[in-house]
């Protein structure tokens, strides 16, 4: 980039569009909404700015954008079927790639390098478009403390029946056994060991999301919410185990292709996939901050890419190994895969541990940013009273979802797809006609191009309502 073009072309707006926005301003919930949390926090507590290298820019991109979307990743695979699933994987990732980078390029010409999406907005789009940015981010974050407190559901509820169940578990027997929930009996070769006894006082979709809430609203009102960012590593050692995880699993089981049906047949339920990587690859809201930091803002372009290509590749090894070597018919895959596996398979009860720690301290980071949010759009003052009151209308909205609809990945892609339809169609579109335009370089292939991006978009949410559940 020249110094031509990192010159703001509005630079007479900058003191009225920045000047009044909070510091609390910047969202980036991704997928997992993990490591973007981190990244306000850690901004807030270091003002000063500090280059870093591109092997760094590239990692901390990759390690932004991976989360617990890894787990939903061979059920979207089996949805959509292998094949289509392949190719809209590496559409999706190369669509959400250019959009993110088109936020670099207006940013570079309009934008500072403190600025995000929602200010570009208020200054190219006016507030009404700020808003909109603010309001849908409050979705994602919706969308994520909900899964998040599902998870945290469904961890807790395994790791304490496998301790308490452990004294009589064949080891031998639970490590080879496998699962497939929704159509018990369906397989053959499908093992169904001893059910649990069950009691009215611990059940997976009524008592134990009540449980969480006194585990975890105590959490949500800590004055200091920056003390959870000294977890960042799990995040990086979650995302390397469960990848590991997988190719133990698929080297254990090998390469099963015939309970699979190929077809090159493009279905409506391959909207699930579509869905779920809009939120997968979701990183637009905080991108700017993250880029900024790199020592070669020339090779901006050259990093992105790289981390996306990255990101692709995780995924893709993720969900097609498991879809692949999976040795039950394909149908069986659950939205989460560790719901495949028997309570008391080892590597499984690790998984769970390890996820479970690392989701409980980043729930109260996400429910922070989500209150944060709330606040700001609302324009409400910041009182303890009503900092309490939010946090208990969020756990209250969480504990209802996880009691009447568990299912993440429903949640995942119905979120993804709203919220990819405004922050990774729409309004990068926007902001780039709109850039061009003033710039004089508008044209009506342009214009078209990036209108299609958009209704991608709205397509891509509308086939959500047409999933054959």
């Amino acid at each position: 980039m020249d110094r031509l073009e990192t010159t703001p072309l509005l630079s007479t707006l900058h003191s009225t569009a920045y000047g009044n926005l909070p510091t609390n301003e910047r969202t980036g919930p991704t997928s997992s909404v993990i490591m973007s949390s981190y990244k306000r926090f850690e901004k807030a507590a270091k003002p000063e700015r500090k280059q870093q290298s591109s092997l760094v820019t590239i990692f901390s991109v990759w390690n932004t954008i991976m989360g617990s979307s890894l787990l939903t990743m061979a059920w979207g695979v089996e949805r959509a079927g292998l094949p289509v699933a392949l190719v809209l994987v590496a559409f999706m990732a190369a669509l959400c790639l250019y959009t993110a980078y088109v936020l670099l390029r207006v940013n570079c010409h309009h934008g500072t390098a403190t600025c995000e999406v929602p200010a570009l907005c208020r200054v190219l789009l006016g507030r009404s478009a700020e808003v909109v940015a603010h309001a849908f981010s409050l979705i994602v974050l919706l969308g994520a403390n909900i899964v998040y407190w599902i998870l945290i559901t469904n961890f807790l509820y395994f790791t304490v029946n496998y301790f308490a169940d452990l004294p009589n578990s064949n080891t031998t027997v639970h490590n080879t056994t496998l699962l497939c929930p929704s159509e018990d009996g369906l397989n053959g070769s499908l093992i169904i060991p001893e059910p649990v006894a069950t009691s009215p006082y611990w059940n997976l979709h009524s008592t134990v999301p009540v449980y969480v809430a006194v585990i975890v609203f105590p959490l949500l009102n800590f004055k200091n919410v920056t003390f959870f960012t000294k977890f960042n590593s799990l995040g990086t050692l979650s995302v390397a185990y469960l990848v590991v995880f997988v190719l133990t699993k698929g080297y254990t089981w090998g390469i099963h292709l015939n309970n699979m049906v190929i077809s090159t047949q493009v279905d409506k339920n391959a909207a699930v996939l579509s869905g779920m990587l809009a939120l997968s690859f979701y990183i637009h809201n905080i991108i700017i901050t993250i880029m900024s930091n790199n020592a070669r803002q020339d090779k901006n372009g050259r990093d992105l890419t790289i981390a996306f290509v990255l990101v692709t590749l995780t995924y893709t090894l993720v969900g097609a190994v498991f879809y692949i070597c999976f040795p039950l018919a394909k149908s069986c895959i659950e939205d989460n895969i560790l719901n495949n596996f028997e309570m008391h398979d080892v590597m499984t009860a690790v998984a769970r541990i390890l996820l479970l720690f690392q989701v409980v301290t980043v729930y109260p980071l996400v429910a922070f940013m989500l209150r944060s949010e709330a606040i700001l759009l609302l324009l409400f003052e910041p009182t303890r009273c009503l900092t309490v009151t939010i946090n208990t209308i969020i756990v209250t909205m969480c504990i209802l979802v996880a009691c009447f609809c568990p299912s993440i990945g429903t949640i995942i892609r119905y979120t993804g797809a709203v919220s990819g339809l405004i922050h990774i169609f729409t309004l990068p579109s926007l902001l780039q006609m709109r850039s061009l335009y003033i710039r004089g370089k508008l044209t009506w292939w342009k214009t078209l191009f990036y209108c299609l991006i958009v209704v991608f978009g709205a397509v891509n949410l509308l086939m959500q309502f047409f999933i054959d559940e």
